[in-house]
């Protein structure tokens, strides 16, 4: 087949069924035009017409990717560039089928694809890697068991501790997420997933002072102690403590000025 014959067969040429004895020696010929370097319009169709015959092989790999959510049209588009590399690629003098070489280059990119483009959160790509294993690994040993493996059955499969296999599947909840403005699945509830979110607690700062000052007014005289409570937990005036205390005014402000200041230097300097 001479390099004008196979322009032409680019526009108006059916391509075989891929597989066949046909596919295979087609296949052979256009490698055999690209790789040529004597006529660059024929090697560019002989190209384009090694990713139509191969088409096929690429909604093959594709398949076995589905219901990951990602759409099938999608994965054949990313499955394309793997079957592009792979033709670039290929060294027809080595005697291996092409289609035995691109197989794993166009996996290979979907795989990629889904490592690097499909998480919504970004994970350690050792995390990603394992995932693809344990999701291999699962469905296998589902259809032999009968039933969904354990944690230290994928262990002993995939090659790897429990306590990894363990981060693989929660890193399952990293490749898609909800956004907050979503509302839950109850049909009787119209709210959102922020609305269900905690708020820190303001009082929360203050109990590691709480807790520290709990000892220092237990050991203060008991006169001292009485004007802190009547003070600051029964919100009393400087006035209604001294007439309960039977000193003045003054007094109480005196003790209670002394009593917060020693209070506040051991809190700085405890020993």
């Amino acid at each position: 087949m001479t390099a004008d014959s196979y322009r032409d067969a680019g526009a108006t040429g059916d391509a075989p069924t891929a597989g066949s004895e046909e596919s295979r020696v087609l296949t052979a010929e256009l490698f055999a035009v690209l790789h040529g370097g004597v006529d660059s319009a024929a090697s560019e169709t002989a190209r384009e017409r090694l990713v139509h015959l191969h088409l096929a092989l690429v909604h093959h790999c594709a398949r076995r990717f589905l219901n990951r959510g990602e759409l099938h049209e999608d994965l054949v588009q990313v499955g394309t560039i793997g079957l592009l590399k792979a033709i670039d690629r290929f060294d027809a003098g080595r005697g291996v089928e092409f289609s035995t070489y691109a197989t794993p280059t166009i996996v290979g990119e979907i795989k990629r694809h889904f490592r690097d483009k499909g998480w919504a959160i970004r994970v350690p790509r050792r995390l990603q890697e394992l995932r693809l294993h344990i999701s291999g690994a699962t469905a296998e040993l589902t259809q032999q068991l009968g039933r969904s493996p354990t944690p230290r059955e994928l262990a002993e499969r995939v090659g790897c501790s429990v306590e990894e296999i363990v981060e693989g599947l929660e890193s399952n909840n990293a490749y898609a997420t909800l956004s907050l403005d979503a509302g839950d699945d109850h049909e009787d509830s119209a709210g959102r997933l922020v609305d269900a979110l905690g708020t820190d607690d303001a009082d929360l700062e203050h109990v590691e002072i709480r807790e520290s000052l709990k000892p220092l007014i237990d050991a203060l005289p008991v006169r001292e102690k009485k004007i802190l409570l009547l003070r600051f937990f029964r919100n009393q005036t400087q006035s209604e403590i001294a007439e309960q205390i039977g000193v003045s005014q003054m007094h109480v402000s005196r003790l209670l000025t002394r009593t917060l200041s020693e209070l506040r230097a051991s809190l700085h300097d405890p020993h």
